[in-house]
């Protein structure tokens, strides 16, 4: 009887937060192994039929295939992770995040069997971007609506924490492989970060599986007030928050994929210097990312969550010229700086915010389709063209980054622009019983 007592009992915030750290963290390692093999291996393998900048100008399309197919998850995903319960939803993205990687890494390359090479590839990364797509909405919430409200912002926090957290697990991984001679590393190292991904399944899944429902589902299932079309719901009441927490999205995103993804090609490729420069700075970077981003939403408890990510958004954008000039300085430590304020301080402090800033914009009945759709959605232009946009700037700046500083102004000015006319959610009820309408359909300036 105590047996079945303990295992009914409610899980503790702490518990839920673990689990969608260590869940999130398994399904974005996946994902980004994807970003920095594009980087470094799938050009000479899988797109060797062409010639230099085309082969890497390939391979970060399919990096952005990813991106393309994330909305499709995030849409269905968030549909039913709002009608049947965001459980059931978490366990089966883990699922298809994990096949699709450990196939990626049994695939045969463009030399074994031709043009079949990339299309698998593209079919394969097609895959990843639905798990990942429907995986978000669902980690956030599982963390965020377990939680107390005077504690939000640091237990959503490690929803995000996933996100660096599964970069340095994938470029840990690359790093480690990368001491392999070129000859092994090209032939099995790299499939061997991409099988592990069948471990780090089992892992998650059982984690996962210990945890409840949330309660603030529940009581929207207990009220039977589930949302038949949540999408149409969302657009009905909620557009315009939406639309201005997809601008929000736009420095995080950028920020991200252009320092752990377009930066780590331009050091290896463009400038010629040693790969394990930029892969191990992007591993200290994104370390730092892991502590900062759970710091940063503990802050927003105590300030704001706009304060917070206003900080960020602003670092992102006077770092961006520096930043530029330091890459190009070819300096090892110059190159070492920029990662670690772009992953660790201005992604960390800009990231750590969003996942309770976002979730308490939004009504419970359909909040994993709205958060979802507006990380996926945005998330096509704000991370998953962010390597083709800075490839094609920098053919356009004869080889500087000089317009890819200028792009990260410009982002960041918007994201800024977005905050502005949200309203501070900071103590906000996710109840919508609790909440007035009007205030979270007409946001006002704060």
């Amino acid at each position: 009887m105590s047996g079945t007592h303990l295992a009914q009992a409610p899980p503790t915030p702490r518990r839920v937060a673990l689990a969608s750290a260590v869940g999130a963290t398994i399904e974005w390692y996946d994902f980004f192994l994807y970003g920095t093999a594009a980087a470094v291996v799938f050009d000479k393998l899988y797109f060797n039929g062409l010639d230099g900048p085309a082969a890497q100008f390939a391979a970060f399309a399919t990096f952005a295939v990813g991106f393309l197919a994330r909305p499709v998850g995030g849409i269905v995903f968030g549909h039913f992770g709002d009608r049947i319960g965001r459980k059931q939803m978490l366990l089966l993205t883990l699922v298809i995040m994990g096949v699709g990687t450990a196939l990626i890494g049994l695939l045969p390359t463009y030399d074994q069997i031709g043009v079949w090479a990339p299309v698998a590839l593209v079919v394969l990364r097609v895959l990843q971007g639905i798990g990942v797509g429907g995986e978000y909405g669902g980690a956030v919430l599982l963390a965020v609506e377990y939680a107390p409200a005077e504690r939000r912002g640091f237990y959503g926090s490690f929803a995000h924490i996933g996100v660096p957290g599964g970069l340095v697990l994938a470029a840990g991984a690359f790093s480690v492989a990368g001491l392999l001679p070129d000859e092994a590393f090209l032939a099995w190292g790299w499939r061997a970060c991409f099988l592990v991904s069948i471990v780090l399944l089992g892992i998650g899944a059982y984690i996962r599986l210990s945890v409840m429902e949330t309660p603030e589902f529940a009581k929207v299932q207990e009220r039977k007030e589930v949302s038949r079309l949540p999408l149409r719901d969302l657009l009905a009441e909620q557009k315009r928050p939406l639309l201005l927490g997809m601008g929000t999205r736009f420095v995080e995103g950028f920020t991200f994929n252009l320092f752990s993804v377009y930066l780590l090609a331009y050091v290896a490729t463009n400038l010629e210097l040693p790969r394990s420069w930029a892969l191990d700075a992007i591993l200290v970077g994104a370390a730092l990312g892991v502590v900062l981003v759970p710091l940063a939403g503990a802050l927003s408890d105590r300030v704001g969550r706009k304060p917070v990510y206003r900080v960020g958004a602003w670092v992102g954008l006077l770092f961006a010229f520096p930043a530029a000039y330091l890459v190009q300085t070819e300096n090892r430590w110059a190159i070492w700086a920029v990662f670690v304020v772009g992953l660790g301080v201005v992604y960390g402090t800009v990231y750590g915010p969003l996942a309770a800033f976002w979730s308490e914009l939004f009504d419970t009945r359909y909040r994993y389709t709205a958060l979802s759709t507006l990380y996926q959605v945005s998330g096509i232009l704000a991370s998953g063209l962010t390597p083709l946009i800075a490839a094609w700037l920098v053919t356009r700046g004869d080889g500087t980054l000089w317009w890819v500083a200028g792009y990260n102004v410009a982002v960041a000015a918007l994201s800024l622009a977005c905050a502005r006319f949200l309203p501070e959610t900071r103590g906000r009820s996710l109840d919508r019983e609790a909440v007035a309408p009007e205030a979270e359909r007409e946001p006002v300036p704060a």
